[in-house]
């Protein structure tokens, strides 16, 4: 007996020492305040666009509140689990009663998913039949002849025959994408954009935001093996170098954007109907006066110069690629 309580001490000692409470809790803190900056980084030009448009704390607080009901849904049910309301509040810090108001099943969205856009399907087909052959930038809208190319035939196969023709191209003119004129539909524009679609904009700016941030964060948990998300970026230079490495960028992602699209149809039109996964492939540029941006300007005195006469230091540049 003895000597297995000796053996029992030395295994104990052999183990290695637990960190304390206390420790741990301060380690915890301190990634949660990580989660927490990185959080509000990505959330101020929310922040932005819902304040320019009269929006209030309270009705982002429910949107926030909602967002955290569906993920945490969502992770439950990941795992194969649907969740009760007390796993749903453990997991949201949400109390039981709030919970059990707002438990909900998934209700339809507000603003149209891009991905299932009849419109957009049809003008990233057209852009690309008239990359191939320019004198596909009209055609007529009903052919006879099967052989010849049409918008109703162009449309049919872009959506898979699920939205008529004519809705469509009553919506691609409905955004000044295009042009009917005696039975001839002409392309007007050199990709989707809805310029004067409120609604369309909105649609693009939540689902390219959300891919990009899914695309970041799947490669911070390292669930999967990880996604394109790279940029290149440069402070300390003039809005004017801004603005022409924006245009090369612009210039570039023409190219890359047809071969991309090209791809996607092929992919597109040999997959099978039970098929459902999808790729979303983008590009975006920023830039700004930084010291605009953070009022820095405002503060600095009018002059060049500093109080005592001499003209600051020029900013140290710097130019980094984030993996």
């Amino acid at each position: 007996m003895t000597m297995k309580r000796a053996a029992s001490r030395d295994a104990r000692k052999s183990r290695p020492a637990r960190m304390p409470r206390a420790q741990m809790a301060q380690a915890r803190e301190g990634q949660l305040g990580l989660v927490l900056g990185a959080c509000e980084r990505a959330l101020r030009p929310l922040v932005r666009l819902a304040l320019a448009f009269g929006v209030k704390h309270a009705q982002l607080e429910d949107v926030l509140r909602d967002a955290m009901l569906d993920e945490a849904r969502r992770a439950w049910r990941a795992q194969g689990i649907e969740p009760n309301i007390s796993q749903l509040s453990v997991t949201t810090g949400l109390n039981r009663k709030a919970l059990a108001s707002r438990v909900r099943e998934e209700a339809a969205e507000p603003l149209p998913q891009t991905e299932t856009s009849a419109a957009s399907k049809t003008l990233t087909l057209w852009l690309q039949l008239f990359a191939d052959d320019p004198a596909l930038r009209a055609m007529p809208i009903m052919s006879s002849d099967e052989t010849r190319p049409s918008f109703e035939a162009m449309a049919r196969h872009a959506s898979r025959g699920n939205v008529h023709h004519r809705a469509i191209l009553d919506e691609l003119v409905r955004l000044n994408m295009a042009i009917e004129q005696d039975g001839i539909a002409q392309l007007a524009v050199e990709s989707f954009v809805p310029a004067g679609d409120l609604k369309g904009l909105l649609s693009f700016l939540g689902d390219n935001a959300r891919d990009h941030m899914l695309a970041g964060v799947s490669n911070t948990l390292g669930a999967r093996p990880a996604l394109l998300e790279q940029s290149v970026f440069a402070t300390g230079i003039s809005l004017q170098e801004c603005e022409r490495i924006h245009r090369l960028a612009r210039e570039r992602w023409a190219a890359l954007q047809r071969e991309m699209s090209r791809e996607m149809r092929k992919a597109f039109e040999a997959a099978d109907k039970k098929d459902s996964a999808r790729i979303r492939v983008g590009i975006y540029a920023y830039l700004e006066d930084a010291e605009d941006e953070t009022g820095l300007q405002t503060a600095a005195p009018a002059s060049r110069q500093d109080a005592r006469g001499e003209a600051p230091a020029a900013p140290r540049k710097r130019l980094r690629q984030q993996r």
